[in-house]
């Protein structure tokens, strides 16, 4: 079993936006009895919540499922239990090596990292634009899948 875990700030806009994308994706190619995707947050502030209403509602007119998804906070245990921890800015990278104590984990990277793009996702709590921020999780999660299917020689 591959283990994915995307990571932002809060876990209510960006990182269970990608963890839908992303499991959406995985279903579509018949791998969901091989990975397996959750999302956190650095900071405590929603654990319990439901996604953001605009990721909701994002995801919803893209009729890609949120069900069960509720925010929760990164944990020690997260370094040993998942393959790939992906984490949508540069600040979350740093802030899950140090909540890890993983300062030179290659297994922690920046999310667009794996894109041409190689920036980080903006954070619609802020911009609004969850519509950017929805395309970028899909190419992300289109990029990262293609990784993972290398990387574990998955068909």
């Amino acid at each position: 079993m591959v283990r994915v875990l995307f990571v932002c700030l809060g876990n209510i806009c960006r990182s269970p936006m990608a963890e839908a994308v992303m499991r959406d994706l995985v279903e579509k190619h018949g791998l969901t009895a091989q990975i397996k995707i959750d999302s956190a947050g650095t900071g405590s502030w929603h654990i319990g919540e439901p996604p953001h209403s605009g990721t909701l509602k994002k995801l919803k007119a893209m009729k890609v499922s949120t069900s069960g998804m509720k925010a929760r906070q990164l944990k020690s245990s997260d370094l040993d239990d998942f393959d790939y921890i992906v984490c949508m800015d540069e600040s979350n990278v740093q802030n899950t090596r140090e909540m890890l104590q993983a300062h030179t984990d290659a297994k922690i990277f920046r999310f667009l990292d794996l894109t041409p793009h190689k920036k980080d996702v903006p954070d619609p709590w802020y911009t609004g634009d969850f519509e950017e921020t929805y395309s970028l999780c899909v190419e992300g999660c289109e990029v990262l899948l293609d990784k993972i299917k290398k990387d574990y020689a998955l068909i």
